[in-house]
């Protein structure tokens, strides 16, 4: 209790979290240790009403609009647009802003844009596109033109050497550090899905080996656990090695899920942004003070079933990446869910309207209130082992397990799991958000800010009491914590 130094140490590992070496801190340790304690009882007393608004010109149709480091960034395939900027930046933020026209995105003339990614950390954006019935990657710089300086080459080239290469149907882009990753869905006669993956290490070569493949009916997505695991998500989740690029990723384990995850209500989310960031004016120089920790962190994992009352809900996998790094003893067969789920997991049980996000060990969820769904209220939870002993009184802490019950596609049947994965509730009970006027349209959480996008649905009324109803405003909420 007299050592600042290795509270610090203590505080740092209970939150979940890396020091960043070679950063040239000054600030004394006492002070580190005030500064980041503050920040994890901030978390629980924010303020839901003392937001700032930022408005998006117009709503683009058929559009995907991802948060990172401060920027919120969006892309219209259906347009060829995109546009990045940052969110209400701070003096010292480093910050990118730019449009790109339809035909901008890429060089090649008659070619078609698949996917988009930005890394406004790493100054990146790669865009996958259709050219000459082969599909590449372009490697650029967000804030000028010409090929990213730290890329290996102007595109990446896919590996494949058939005469009758399969139709690109989709595809998706992933990146994490030097690694990005393409998911193609491919045209296949029969009625399983086709997919290849393929991963490169774009800072050092331009091919790659590392490729899988594979068929399945479900949805398939993709994460980077660190700098050298992803996890596959198909109807379980695999977890590979992918260290050498040259060779194709050496399967680690496999867990196996409760249920089928067959639902278009799929969505696998790791925190973009690891960089933590402080509001204190001193230290916002020392961007990189600390980092989450790859090994401890969550995943979430979202899909629907049918109750025997006919109404749909969505079921919430909140999972622990700790499982996924201690893997001595395991060999690669299918480990059951008895074995890791329960004790590493916490399901909920919420209408289907209902939203999540994370970062780090922080789990925040937009809940609908009523039997009409029409009003949401925030819901944050907070999965850290500090958590629960310095909550000073502000949150719930929740250790009993808890069970739901999981019907299949037709609501008839179906089975119970039970999980019981520590963590410190907070409801924002004291705000509503009314879907009658506005639609939530996606909500992100970081380091220091809680995101909500709306879409201002209030129609316009003109002489004769003709109602027109406008292209939808968006409006980005910013709340500080």
């Amino acid at each position: 209790m007299s050592s600042s130094e290795l509270q610090y140490i203590v505080e740092m590992s209970g939150q979940r979290l890396l020091p960043v070496p070679n950063t040239g801190n000054s600030i004394p340790v006492a002070k580190r240790l005030q500064l980041l304690r503050d920040k994890a009882h901030a978390w629980f007393s924010v303020d839901i009403h003392s937001s700032e608004t930022v408005l998006i010109a117009r709503a683009l149709r058929y559009w995907e609009a991802v948060i990172a480091d401060g920027h919120f960034y969006l892309w219209s395939e259906l347009e060829d647009t995109a546009t990045i900027f940052p969110i209400l930046p701070k003096p010292s933020q480093q910050s990118i802003q730019r449009k790109w026209l339809p035909g901008t995105l890429c060089s090649v003339p008659d070619s078609c844009n698949l996917d988009v990614f930005m890394d406004p950390v790493q100054n990146l954006i790669a865009v996958a596109y259709f050219f000459d019935d082969t599909v590449y990657i372009s490697l650029g710089a967000l804030d000028s033109d010409g090929v990213h300086p730290q890329a290996a080459g102007e595109r990446l080239i896919l590996s494949d050497n058939s005469e009758n290469p399969p139709e690109t149907i989709a595809a998706k882009l992933i990146g994490l550090g030097r690694h990005i990753a393409l998911w193609r869905t491919l045209d296949n006669s029969s009625l399983d899905e086709q997919w290849q993956l393929q991963i490169w290490d774009w800072q050092h070569s331009t091919t790659s080996g590392s490729i899988l493949s594979g068929t399945s009916d479900s949805p398939l997505d993709i994460r980077f656990l660190g700098n050298n695991q992803l996890l596959v998500i198909t109807d379980n989740l695999d977890i590979y090695l992918i260290e050498d690029m040259s060779q194709m990723p050496e399967l680690l384990a496999c867990f196996l899920m409760p249920v089928p995850l067959m639902s278009s209500m799929l969505r696998s989310l790791l925190p973009t942004d690891d960089i933590g960031h402080s509001s204190q004016p001193q230290i916002q120089a020392q961007r990189t003070m600390y980092t989450s920790d790859p090994t401890h962190r969550l995943i979430c994992l979202t899909t629907s079933s049918s109750s025997t009352d006919s109404s749909s809900s969505i079921q919430v996998f909140i999972i622990s990446t700790r499982i996924f790094f201690d893997l001595d003893g395991m060999a690669a067969t299918p480990i059951p869910w008895q074995h890791w789920g329960p004790s590493n997991t916490r399901v909920f049980q919420h209408p289907y309207q209902s939203q999540v996000h994370i970062s780090g060990n922080r789990v925040l969820q937009a809940l609908p209130v009523g039997t009409r769904n029409s009003e949401f209220i925030l819901h944050l939870m907070d999965f850290s082992p500090l958590a629960a002993t310095n909550r000073r009184g502000l949150g719930q802490v929740v250790k009993e397990p808890s069970t739901i019950y999981i019907g299949d596609s037709t609501g008839r049947s179906g089975e119970s799991l039970t999980t019981s994965l520590p963590y410190v509730q907070v409801a924002f009970l004291d705000r509503k958000f009314d879907s009658a006027r506005s639609e939530l349209r996606d909500m992100w959480i970081d380091k220091d800010r809680i995101y909500i996008l709306n879409l201002d649905l209030q129609p316009e009324t003109f002489p004769g009491d003709r109602v027109f109803v406008k292209r939808p405003i968006v409006k980005l909420e910013v709340i500080d914590v």
